[in-house]
């Protein structure tokens, strides 16, 4: 289940980019506890407990944060898209993942939905590869000042080198479109995908599902 106080998208600044990314664990969490501090933060109350029980973002960044970890450490030269392709999109139950009001969840709530580190660390099929440097010319595009984008990057930046690109042209685990009531539009996104499985051994098919009165066509 999604908590009513996790984030929801869409994203305002970058739109073309799902938000959020993924959802982890980040309710009711044991968790470490400061030996100074009570488990109610009560000036109050005088008990001392090495764990409590907590909730929010502190708790749910770690889980990704020691995925990516160990993901690197297996494959260092993965980006961390595979967090996001092999993403369970239904619950421990098999039944798909729902919201604070027990109705199913929507993208906007889930993104790619919640992470198996087991399935990241052997995804044995398709990713979507993309590098710190791939991100170079969407900053740029955004107006950020180079001096901004190098605390990033680590590196010299030279936006006058770049071709600015929007987040659709990122070649990122998901995209989203915003369509107009104003007519037909044609909106074409381009992706490249790897194979980090073993060579030749799978044909890969798509899926495609949408609102009434969008079609979508996928050619390779």
């Amino acid at each position: 289940m999604v908590a009513s106080f996790s984030s929801r998208g869409p994203s305002f600044t970058s739109p073309g980019i799902l938000k959020p990314d993924i959802i982890r664990p980040g309710e009711s969490i044991l968790a470490g506890w400061p030996s100074n501090i009570s488990p109610t933060i009560d000036l109050e109350d005088q008990r001392t407990v090495v764990f409590n029980i907590l909730s929010g973002t502190s708790m749910s960044a770690p889980h990704p944060s020691g995925v990516a970890a160990l993901l690197k450490s297996a494959h260092p030269m993965w980006s961390l898209a595979a967090m996001m392709t092999t993403a369970d999109t239904l619950n421990n139950e098999g039944t798909p993942t729902t919201d604070q009001t027990q109705n199913p969840a929507d993208v906007f709530e889930t993104g790619a939905s919640h992470m198996n580190p087991t399935n990241a660390a052997d995804p044995g099929r398709l990713v979507y590869d993309l590098s710190a440097d791939d991100y170079i010319p969407y900053l740029c595009g955004l107006g950020h000042t180079e001096d901004h984008i190098q605390v990033i990057t680590r590196s010299h930046v030279h936006c006058s080198n770049k071709t600015s690109i929007s987040e659709g042209e990122l070649n990122y685990p998901s995209f989203t479109v915003i369509l107009t009531s104003s007519g037909p539009s044609t909106i074409t996104l381009k992706r490249t995908v790897t194979n980090v499985g073993v060579a030749n051994s799978r044909v890969w098919s798509t899926k495609r599902g949408g609102p009434e009165g969008e079609a979508q066509e996928t050619s390779f």
